[in-house]
C-alpha cells in the first residue's frame, strides 16, 4: 500500500526511483523494496525524507484507500503529527498508544 502510494507521487512528479534515492538520501534498493511492498513498514523518518522530496505530506503516504475517499478533507494538523512523530520516537508502540486511548475511554466514562 505504501509502496503504490511512493510510485505513484513519485511517477506523477516525473522522477525515476535514482533521482528520489539520490535526493532522499536513501538507498535505490531500499527505494525499489518499499515501492515492490517487500519493504512494507519503513521507518518514519525515511517516509519523512521521501514525502519532502515528493512535496507531499507524510499522511499521504500512510492513509488507508478506503479511508481516503471517506474523509479526504480530513486533514491531520501539524502539532498532532508532531505528537504523534514524538511518540514513536520515543518508543511507544502502537498496542501502547491504544492501551492509552481505552484507558482514557475509561477514566471519561467515570466521571
Amino acid at each position: 500500500m505504501i509502496g503504490e502510494k511512493v510510485r505513484h507521487y513519485r511517477f506523477s512528479s516525473g522522477m525515476n526511483m535514482t533521482e528520489l534515492a539520490k535526493r532522499a538520501g536513501v538507498a535505490k534498493s531500499y527505494i525499489s523494496n518499499i515501492e515492490r511492498d517487500i519493504q512494507k513498514n519503513p521507518s518514519i523518518q525515511v517516509l519523512e525524507k521521501i514525502s519532502e522530496v515528493l512535496d507531499i505530506e507524510v499522511h499521504m503516504l500512510l492513509a488507508e484507500t478506503s479511508r481516503e475517499t471517506a474523509q479526504e478533507s480530513l486533514a491531520v494538523d501539524d502539532e498532532w503529527q508532531s505528537l504523534i512523530i514524538e511518540a514513536m520516537n520515543s518508543g511507544i508502540s502502537k498496542d501502547n498508544f491504544k492501551d492509552f486511548i481505552s484507558y482514557n475511554r475509561w477514566k471519561m466514562q467515570q466521571n
